[in-house]
């Protein structure tokens, strides 16, 4: 896979006042945190930024190059703003390439639209499974190829290549399913006619009413 690389600088000023300018700048502001040691406050181009975490999210190693030092990183939270396509601020962790790391992954099917058996409704039950592994082999999504499901059947997490690749241990009950494929089905509806009758019948006679007031 191709690396990703993000430029940031270290701001010495911090506060509301000097984040919304730096926002009016079209630079954001995050954090950088590093194991034993104290966090640097940073900043980030908004085009560049919006870039690297639409393409690597909170799964995929990043090269951090902060003022010129050259760090390991990944996203750990990417604030957005509530309405507005536009990073808000973020948060990232120096990542030990020596030390095994424990996160959550994204499930992704291959071919869902192109899948043989039609017609057919595909149901993905797991959206993400949960690996452990040194980060030198971790693995930006968990995958499997759906093209060739038949009706009733299914997928597991022991179906997903993470759950077979040397140096990934999958921390997520291999035997939870992750997606099933399934006959489409028709929703059947009244004529015309059947549900004015039904309504009718629901309402009670005024014979009905007396003898309930008896």
């Amino acid at each position: 896979m191709e690396k990703i690389t993000l430029n940031v600088t270290k701001r010495d000023k911090v506060g509301k006042n000097n984040v919304d300018k730096l926002r009016l700048e079209k630079n954001i502001p995050g954090i950088l945190y590093t194991k034993g040691e104290e966090s640097v406050a940073i900043q980030a181009v908004e085009k560049d930024l919006q870039k690297v975490v639409a393409e690597a999210g909170t799964s995929t190693l990043v090269d951090l190059n902060v003022d010129g030092e050259s760090k390991k990183i990944l996203f750990k939270e990417v604030q957005m703003h509530p309405f507005k396509n536009h990073i808000l601020h973020f948060d990232a962790y120096a990542v030990n390439m020596k030390e095994k790391l424990r996160l959550s992954i994204p499930v992704v099917l291959l071919n869902r639209d192109e899948i043989h058996a039609q017609p057919s409704v595909l149901l993905q039950h797991l959206d993400e499974v949960e690996v452990e592994c040194l980060p030198g082999s971790l693995p930006s999504a968990a995958e499997v190829d759906v093209q060739n499901m038949e009706i009733g059947s299914a997928f597991y997490v022991k179906d997903l290549d993470v759950a077979n690749e040397e140096g990934i241990d999958v921390i997520t009950d291999l035997e939870e399913a992750v997606c099933t494929l399934q006959e489409p089905r028709e929703e059947v509806l009244p004529e015309e006619g059947e549900e004015e009758a039904a309504d009718a019948a629901d309402v009670p006679t005024v014979d009905e009413t007396e003898e309930d007031a008896e």
